[in-house]
């Protein structure tokens, strides 16, 4: 199950806010996350001069450290909020490669062994 970092919307016409959550990248937009790792909400409050952001670091880290990859807002996010370098471009760890059965033959190889001397016992 690929997990993907991305906010899910909530919240009223005009006055939306954004749940950072973690959750399996097939599924849609607000369904049921595996965890909410915080709460971001882009609108001014009147005694306030800044967006809000209330994020649980050590989970972001953790669902990192494991794979999961985040959407490019939730990238911008993170480098704001310096849990991502800025300008780095975020990629999981590598996979590890299965290995398949060999290539058949080509005709070139068959003929090349065809020609070959065969060893005299």
């Amino acid at each position: 199950m690929p997990i993907r970092l991305r906010l899910a919307m909530h919240g009223h016409a005009h006055k939306r806010i954004f749940h950072l959550v973690a959750i399996n990248q097939r599924a849609r937009r607000n369904a049921k996350p595996a965890e909410i790792l915080g709460i971001y909400n882009p609108h001014i409050i009147p005694n306030q001069d800044h967006k809000t952001i209330e994020w649980s670091v050590d989970r972001i880290r953790y669902w990192l450290h494991v794979g999961a990859v985040p959407s490019k807002s939730v990238v911008k996010l993170l480098e704001l909020g310096n849990i991502l370098k800025p300008g780095h471009i975020y990629k999981p760890g590598p996979t590890r490669a299965v290995a398949g059965p060999p290539p058949p033959p080509t005709l070139a190889d068959i003929r090349e062994r065809m020609a070959a001397p065969v060893d005299e016992l």
